[in-house]
Parts: C-alpha cells; structure tokens; sequence
C-alpha cells in the first residue's frame, strides 16, 4: 500500500481526542510557566528565605538541571510501564512537590523541592508529545496537534511574568508553586477518561547504569554552560563540559551492547529524524541566547517591571502561535524545508530589525523585530518537533520525545553561553565608564549592566544617572551584535534546511525511514484505543 493511501485510511480524531488534547496542553503549560514564574518572586523569596548568592543561583537553575538530565530516562521509562499511567505519576509528585516548594521554611528546603520538582516534570514532557502520536493518527491531524503542543511552551513563558505578577500582588510569594496543584487535579480526574493508554510490551528492564551514565552526561554539560554564560570561562565550567562529553561517549557504548537499551540509537539511522534535532537545537540556539537579552532590555534598560515585560512579550508568543498553526496548512501546499526556510528566513529578517534598536528605535523597534523572530520561529518548532516523533516508530515514541525536549533545552543552555559571553564581551569593549564614579562603581559599571543598576543605587542622582546612561548604551551595542548573529544563524539554518529537506512533503503513514527491522517489528501493546501507527515523512512524488 502506498505511503498516500495509508494516510487517506488513518482514522480520524474525534471530539474525545481533541478534548484530550486539551488535557496534555495543561502541563505543558505548567512547566514553561515554571521556570519563568520564579524571576517574579525572587524579591520576596530573598526576604523570607535570607538565601546566600549561591543558594538564589540553585534555586533558579536545579528545577532546569533536573528536567533536562532526567528525559531520557523518563521518555523510555513511559514506553516501558505506560505512557498514561507514568503521566498520571508524575502529576501527583508535581502536586505534592509544588507544595513542598510553596511551604518552604529555608532556602536548602526550596532548592530540595525545586530537585524534586524537576524530576517530576521530566515525567510530563515526554509523555504529553508520545501520547499525541498515539491519539492522533492521521498525518495531518498529528501535525496540527503537535504544533497546539509546541505553541504552549511559548505561551507559558511569556504569561508565566504576568500571571506570577497578579498572584504575588495579592498572594505570598509560595502562591507561584500552588498553581501546579489544581492543574495536576484536573489532569488526574481527566486522563483516564480522555488519554489512551500505550506501552511496548517488548521493551526490557531499565538499565540503572544507563540511567547513571545518562545523567552523567547531561547535567555536567548543561550545568558547565550555565556557568560559562554566568561568570565566562573558567577551569571549573570547561571541565564540567568535558566530563559531560565523556560520560555520554561511555553512554553511547553502553547503549550499543544493551539488547534492550535505555536510548535506542538506531533511531538517528533516519536521516530526518537527525536532522529535525539539528533544526530544534540550532533554532533554539539563536532564541534561547537573544531571549535573555531582550528581557534584560526590557526591565534594566526600558526600566519595566517583570510583570510589565511579560505583557510586552504577549505579543509575540501569540505570534509565535498563529505560525505554528499555520504551518501544517502550508506544508500541504510547499515542501517542508521551503516552510522550516522561510519561517527561518522571516525570523531572521525581525533579528536584523533588532540590530537596529540603538541607532534607529528604541523598545517599538524591539517589540516589532519580536514579534517578526517569534513569528518566524513557530514552524521550525511544530514542523521539526514533529517530524523527530513521525520518524521514530511507536514504540519509541517516549525516547523520541525525549530526544525532542532535551535538543531544546540544550539548544537555549547553548545559546546562553554562546550569546551571552558575545554580549558581555561586546559590552565591556564598548562601555564607557563616565569620569568621576568610585573605583567599586566604575569596575561595577565596565563589568555589566546588572552590576550597574546595583551599584547606582549607591550613588548620587547624577553619578548614578551617568554610570546607567554608559551601561544601557554598551547593553543595547551587546544586543545588536547578539542581534546580527542570530540573524546569520537563521539565515544559514533556513538555507541548510531548504537543502536537506528539498522535495520532502507533508507527514504521510507508512514505513519508518530507515528504521532497523527489529525495532519496526517489536510489537506494542496499546489499548483498542490508543494504538500507534509508524508513522514516517517521505518525500513527495
């Protein structure tokens, strides 16, 4: 049967699929909400908990070190024991450590909460996007549905300042954890109803060893570039690096000897699967490090609160929804690189906008070049998202997700070192430190913004004035160069992707590319419900 008449079979989804969908749309939110949300209570955590610099540093960066270090596992670990069943699990450990977090009596007790809250989340990610495949057979569907799921992550972030605004305006600070609690409850009295259930019944024990090497190897990287774009380099940061890059060398040998492995890495055979991580990595690169910018911008430059901002992000995260909706319809009609090109093209275009934000324009100029990248940055999340899960057969479908979710998280760690060492070094090169200041306040303000906005507090209006005017100048010179990279960055992905995608079409049923045969054959077991069909892109003929 060829590839078009299977898809033309696929059944379609009904009003119990997309309702579910609606239900795996609620944590997705959650955990982009999360790890934004917090920025806001800072001020008041600090005041409560008395925590030390390196506790705030914890507190902000574990709940990210421990989602990113723990998908692996998790993503197979729902394939093994059920994708439903290991999501209803982990709604419950994120109820109950969002509760821990929100009673929180000293900073290590946050920090431990904030661990364990990670680790529950990992449980969420991989399973909402595996079960997706599962409930939404028909290509085209499927696509739209992923790209609902893909377009929540940026909701979430940008709504996670303003709705943490509101509650910190009338709650304490512990109020910004709480809201994991009655979404958890709806997820668990609607799952069963309204998700399938799904496990590959041929899958082996855990590995725990594999699950060790596995952590091994990404916490150390995420951990070494978080701590290359805080203080720059350093022996520590490099070495952390290293020893990540090792440990998963060691990983990917030990996967290679396993009969039934924690990563199965035959599925980097399919050359699209490959290639739509590339796309998600590099994509993610770009927004992840120039996100971090435009924020500063916003509230050290502009001088708007975090709430304030969040609503100046509204904008374009709703941007960024409209064109992953969109993408599915005009993958009907184009090629799929000419979609993922041109959605990288526009962006591209709205970084180079922002180039101009000092010269030319000032917070009009930013919120428009934005709206321009967000906009453009929608296809390549929902279109790349799901052509790794269309090119992994169902029973990899967890480890797919996985792989998905952690090439992000990568791609923004990656981001905020590059970028971020670029910006800083283009301040400090540009800053001109006005006459007059302390010695304290002048290396304050040739060192950073943040630094600046500190230190100013302890000057005298005019000084203050002076040493904030130079900062903002040098801060918007780092953001233009920031700017113009990510904006070579786009173009040249939107190339690369024009080329290695040329001729591929939109997602039809059929065979796995280049999927071993003993993986295609494993047989899954799925509720009559919730069954998967392999499903692949091919090109179009």
């Amino acid at each position: 049967m060829s590839s078009k008449a299977v898809a033309a079979s696929a059944p379609k989804a009904g009003a119990r699929e997309w309702a579910g969908l609606a239900v795996l749309a609620l944590p997705t939110l959650l955990i982009s909400l999360d790890q934004s949300v917090l920025f806001l209570a800072l001020p008041h955590l600090a005041e409560a908990l008395r925590p030390t610099g390196t506790q705030t540093l914890w507190m902000m960066d574990i709940y990210g070190f421990m989602i990113a270090g723990f998908l692996i596992t998790m993503g197979t670990l729902g394939d093994r024991v059920g994708r439903r069943r290991l999501l209803m699990i982990g709604a419950v450990c994120v109820g109950l450590t969002s509760l821990l977090a929100a009673y929180s009596t000293s900073a290590e007790a946050l920090i431990a909460a904030r661990a364990l809250l990670g680790i529950s989340a990992a449980t969420l990610m991989p399973s909402t996007l595996a079960l997706i495949s599962n409930m939404f057979h028909d290509p085209q569907e499927r696509g739209r549905a992923i790209a609902v799921w893909a377009s929540c992550f940026m909701a979430g972030t940008a709504l996670g300042p303003v709705v943490g605004g509101v509650l910190l305006e009338y709650f304490w600070w512990g109020s910004v954890f709480l809201l994991g609690v009655p979404i958890m409850v709806i997820l668990l009295v609607l799952a069963p109803v309204l998700l399938p259930e799904y496990r590959d019944s041929g899958a082996g024990k855990v590995d725990l060893l594999s699950v060790a090497l596995s952590l091994g190897a990404i916490l150390p990287v995420v951990y070494g570039l978080k701590e290359l774009a805080k203080y720059g380099w350093s022996p520590g940061s490099a070495a952390a690096v290293l020893v990540g890059l090792a440990v998963g060398a060691a990983f990917v040998v030990r996967q290679r000897g396993l009969e039934s492995p924690l990563l199965d890495l035959r599925l980097f055979r399919s050359a699209l699967f490959s290639f739509a991580l590339v796309v998600l990595l590099v994509s993610m690169v770009a927004m992840g490090g120039f996100y971090l910018f435009v924020t500063g911008y916003f509230q050290m430059v502009e001088g708007l609160s975090p709430m304030e901002a969040g609503l100046w992000m509204v904008p374009s995260a709703l941007a960024s929804i409209v064109s992953a909706q969109l993408a599915p319809t005009l993958v009907k009609r184009l090629p799929l690189g000419v979609v993922i090109g041109l959605g990288l093209g526009i962006g591209a275009v709205g970084y180079v906008l922002i180039a101009f934000v000092g010269p030319v324009g000032g917070l009009p100029l930013l919120v428009a070049g934005f709206i321009v990248v967000f906009f453009g940055s929608g296809p390549a999340g929902a279109l790349g998202t799901n052509l790794v899960v269309s090119s992994a057969p169902p029973e990899r479908g967890g480890s797919a997700a996985a792989l998905s979710s952690i090439s992000g998280d990568l791609g923004v760690a990656l981001g905020i070192a590059a970028l971020g060492s670029l910006g800083s070094a283009v301040y400090r090169s540009g800053v001109e430190v006005p006459d007059g200041l302390p010695a304290e306040a002048a290396r304050a303000t040739g060192d950073s913004l943040e630094s600046t906005v500190a230190a100013a507090q302890h000057l005298s209006p005019e000084l203050g004035g002076q040493a904030l005017a130079a900062a903002r100048d040098a801060y918007t010179g780092g953001l233009n160069a920031v700017a113009v990279v990510c904006a070579l960055v786009a173009a040249t992905t939107a190339v690369i992707a024009m080329t290695a995608l040329r001729g591929v079409g939109a997602p039809r049923g059929g065979p796995v590319p280049d999927a071993p045969d003993e993986t295609s054959a494993r047989t899954a077991n799925a509720d009559a419900d919730g069954g998967g069909d392999g499903i692949s892109l091919v090109p179009e003929r």
